[in-house]
This record gives structure tokens, sequence and C-alpha cells, in this order.
């Protein structure tokens, strides 16, 4: 996720290290793995509001808590914004809505670990599509086999929880290229607050049906609140720690791990066991995620995954992976 939060815009602004080792390196080891922990278990107690509030109730409590952190911290200046600014924000806030709703519908429909092993297809489509490598189009024919594997398309197969998680992913992919063309024209953390916001907005319709329904209450409603601190509040702040002590492109091989928290989290906290080609199909896809970030590491490959340019580019790290 793991998810789309304020923790996605973490990396922007901060500057690239040179390199890391020892005791920083290991410190920014331990605290990439508290972040993705903490977004996979953010995503697992949302999961557990399913049945009370629904996957959209759980985003919109979600994206309210992303925007009470984000917005008093950055402070966009949202009235200096012109049009050509402001049309990829709304794009960008679009993108984001429906990045979060198809996750959590997803991870309703087949389980948490596929759902967001499926999302992950996102950025790695954005870094093999900048390059005609030998090695890139292994990595996509991998990326092809692995959720292949793990599907195992049958008459039992959810189909339409598969095709959320793919359209989780095509946003992921979109969002890691809006952000590429707002961060030419807003610097900071602008555009994802403002995004965030446009994004929060899109909620109300289905805030104000739970509301005047009953349901943003009681149980739920504490553990879509615990949904939104975890996945948004935690990762944001501990990204913003290791990206100062750890390389972009380590950093971005590193975020391959969320798959496997993501089922391990599934596994522990929601019982929701994996069958043995489930986990190979996770191992394949981290496998070859993990390879195509190693590998871009020039031209565009490079900045479509590790979002380290020049003129900062916001929001493409990968969450879960996303740079």
């Amino acid at each position: 996720m793991t998810v789309k939060t304020a923790g996605e815009a973490a990396a922007q602004g901060l500057r690239k290290p040179a390199g890391a080792s020892g005791g920083p390196l290991l410190a920014g080891i331990a605290t990439m793995t508290g972040s993705a922990a903490s977004s996979q278990v953010g995503a697992a107690l949302g999961a557990h509001a399913f049945a009370t509030l629904g996957p959209a109730g759980v985003v919109a409590v979600r994206q309210f808590v992303a925007a009470a952190v984000l917005l008093p911290t950055v402070r966009p200046n949202l009235r200096r914004f012109t049009w050509a600014q402001w049309w990829p924000i709304l794009l960008l806030g679009l993108v984001f809505a429906t990045m979060n709703l198809s996750l959590y519908t997803a991870i309703d429909r087949i389980g948490l670990g596929l759902a967001v092993t499926l999302e992950f297809l996102g950025p790695l489509a954005v870094a093999l599509a900048g390059s005609r490598s030998r090695l890139d189009l292994l990595c996509a024919a991998g990326a092809c086999v692995g959720v292949y594997v793990l599907v195992l398309p049958g008459p039992a197969s959810d189909y339409l929880g598969v095709g959320l998680g793919l359209l989780a992913a095509a946003c992921w992919a979109a969002y890691i290229l809006l952000n590429r063309l707002v961060g030419t024209r807003l610097p900071g953390l602008q555009a994802p607050a403002a995004a965030t916001l446009v994004s929060t907005l899109l909620s109300l319709p289905v805030a104000a049906t739970l509301l005047a329904q009953g349901r943003l209450a009681g149980t739920a409603i504490l553990y879509a609140i615990g949904a939104g601190i975890l996945s948004s509040v935690v990762p944001y702040a501990a990204d913003l720690v290791a990206l100062r002590t750890v390389p972009a492109r380590f950093f971005g091989v590193f975020m391959s791990i969320h798959p496997v928290l993501a089922a391990l989290a599934g596994l522990i906290l929601l019982g929701q066991h994996l069958a043995p080609h489930e986990w190979l199909g996770i191992a394949i896809v981290v496998s070859t995620n993990a390879l195509a970030v190693q590998t871009a590491s020039t031209g565009k490959a490079r900045a479509a995954v590790c979002g380290w340019s020049n003129r900062r580019s916001p929001g493409l790290r990968q969450r879960h992976g996303r740079c």
C-alpha cells in the first residue's frame, strides 16, 4: 500500500544522499521496514471496518486523516495556482481517490496480499516503459508469469477483484506520471497536498451518506482512523527520515518488500491464508520489481522509478514501492 497517502509525497523535496553505510544504512533499513509494516498493518485494520463502512467509507476516512496531516504541514497557496497547475492537480486527486478505492475494494474481494501485489505492477510498468533492453523485456515477461501464477485463472477466480487490483496498478502508474508533470510546475509538496484536498472533497458524499446513516461511529470508525494513521501519517514521517540516510535507488528496491508484508499482515491480522502458488506468484512479482528498479539507473527509467531529477519532481517514490 498498501496504498497512496501523505506518505507517498514524503520523498518530495529531499536531496538524494550520495550513499550510506554502517549505522546510518542499518537505521534506514529499520525505518523503511517499520514504514512498510505500518502501511500494511494499517490496510489490514481498515479491512476490519469494511463490514460497517464498506471500502469506500474506509477510504473516505483515510483521506480525511491524510488531509488533516498534509494540508497544515504544507499550507499550499491555492489561490495563486494557475489553470496550468490546477488541471494536473485535479487529475492527480481523481487518480489518487480511484487508486485507493479500487485497491481497498480489491482487498475486500481477493485479500490483502494479492491486491497489493497486483497494484505493484503499476510502478513496475512505468520503470519498464523507459527502456527496451533485453533485461527489461525479461522483467516484463517475468511480471506476466508472476501474475498468472498468482491468480491461476479458473472458474472460481474472482475476476472483478483481479480487475480492480489491476485498475489500482494503472492508477498508480498514472499517479507517478502526473507527479512528474506537476513537479515541473509547483515546488515542494504543494501539488501532493492540493491533490489530497481534491481527493478528500471527492470523498465527501460518501462520508455524508455514512454520517446520515449513523455508521460513522463505534469500532469501525476507530479501525478506519487507525488505517489512516498507520498507512498515511507514520509512513509520511518514516520516509522523510529514511530518504535522508539511504540512496534513492536502494529505497526503491527495498520497497519491493511491501507485497510480502501485505501477505503476512493478511495472514496474521485477517486470517487470509495463501496457497503455495500465490506465495510463488508474489515472490516472482517482487523479484521482478526489485530487478527492474535496480537496473533502472539511467535515463527515463530511473526518473520514473526514483523520481530524483534536477527539478525534484514530487511523488515519484514507490509507495509500498513507489518513488
